[in-house]
């Protein structure tokens, strides 16, 4: 009921939503825990970052400041949260900033000295944040937790009626198999049941190189021997994903599982350490990019964990040949509402010479009010 009335009140304009004059996509879903944000979000900062000047926003998490705060490279992982700090950290050309008022940080963003040069907004986990009308809004989607099988919290995981979806412009099904067959493409497209203006994506989770997190050489999931034991070390929403994708590579993973986003202390480091040194050799620690964030500023990991750990990196690729059009669309949306991006200029040069317009930005527009 009260989920229903917040979003009924936003439907009759009681509670206000503000359009920007800059390009502004959201990223979020409707179901509690990881669905992709980050690395989905990620794959639109390489789209853009060298065609425009991106900003990423964040609420930042289990960050222990408060307000609006800019990500420098002095920003700590309690400056503005595990996600955001893994984002500025990756991309270091990028605005990454954090605010709990996501139409203040906007604002913050477009007129501070700074950023104002900031040409497209990317809203990290904001598809409840509906104080802000983004240009395009994204709802991702997890293929193995699909919200029409769901149901509201507490029953559930859903933190809205999964009829919520109607203000998506784009929906992302997130985490497939990767040999998902024509007929259950088709079958996810018709349960999902979305609207004539809304764009259907399926994606997949891809894994780089093992990264030692303190040093040393890089290694291939092909050179993990299946005799190996693998400790996966992980504080994220799904962790068994990652636990699946990895049995091809080696059949002993041990999981070490804490909460999403968990911050670890000296007892949760100790117990690492004992459960490590517990394991038979040849081993490893397996963990994510995100984990990796919160772990490497602790005191205290034993000399044979620091030498043994290692980050898996992960990225989303498309699926159905779907990367050109969601490309397509992005671009598109961008090229039509930012004035400063290389991509405008293109976009001039190929004007008559006489032609003239106004220096204002235009105002956002969505997929749907095209």
């Amino acid at each position: 009921m009260g989920v229903g009335l917040r979003n009924k009140m936003f439907e009759l304009g009681i509670l206000k939503t503000r359009s920007f004059d800059i390009p502004v996509i959201s990223v979020g879903n409707i179901t509690v825990g990881g669905s992709g944000k980050t690395p989905h979000v990620e794959y639109l900062v390489n789209l853009l970052k060298d065609k425009t000047k991106v900003a990423v926003l964040s609420r930042g998490y289990k960050r222990l400041t408060k307000g609006y705060v800019l990500a420098n490279e002095q920003s700590t992982v309690q400056d503005i949260g595990d996600e955001p700090f893994q984002m500025k950290r990756k991309f270091s050309d990028i605005y990454v900033a954090v605010d709990e008022k996501r139409c203040h940080g906007i604002d913050m963003l477009t007129s501070e000295e700074e950023t104002k040069d900031v040409d497209v907004i990317l809203l990290d986990d904001a598809f409840q944040h509906r104080y802000v009308k983004p240009g395009i809004n994204i709802l991702l989607v997890d293929y193995h937790r699909m919200i029409f099988q769901d149901k509201l919290l507490p029953a559930g995981r859903l933190r809205e009626p999964a009829d919520g979806k109607k203000r998506a412009d784009i929906v992302i099904i997130t985490k497939c198999p990767k040999d998902l067959r024509p007929m259950d493409y088709r079958v996810l497209t018709n349960q999902m049941g979305l609207l004539a203006y809304q764009s259907l994506y399926f994606t997949t989770l891809s894994y780089e190189n093992l990264r030692p997190m303190f040093g040393g050489n890089e290694r291939s999931l092909d050179s993990i021997e299946q005799d190996e034991h693998i400790l996966l070390l992980t504080g994220i929403a799904t962790p068994q994903q990652i636990a699946n994708d990895l049995q091809p590579y080696c059949k002993n993973i041990q999981p070490l599982t804490f909460s999403d986003h968990h911050q670890f202390t000296d007892e949760d480091i100790d117990h690492i350490n004992k459960t490590f040194d517990s394991m038979p050799s040849p081993k490893m620690i397996v963990t994510t990019e995100k984990d990796a964030c919160r772990l490497e500023i602790m005191s205290g990991l034993s000399e044979e964990v620091r030498n043994n750990i290692f980050i898996l990196p992960v990225h989303i690729e498309f699926m159905l040949d779907q990367e050109e059009s969601f490309t397509n669309k992005i671009l598109s949306y961008v090229q039509k509402n930012s004035r400063n991006s290389i991509l405008v200029k293109g976009k001039d040069d190929n004007k008559p010479k006489d032609s003239h317009h106004s220096g204002d930005r235009p105002r956002t527009i969505s997929f749907r009010d095209n």
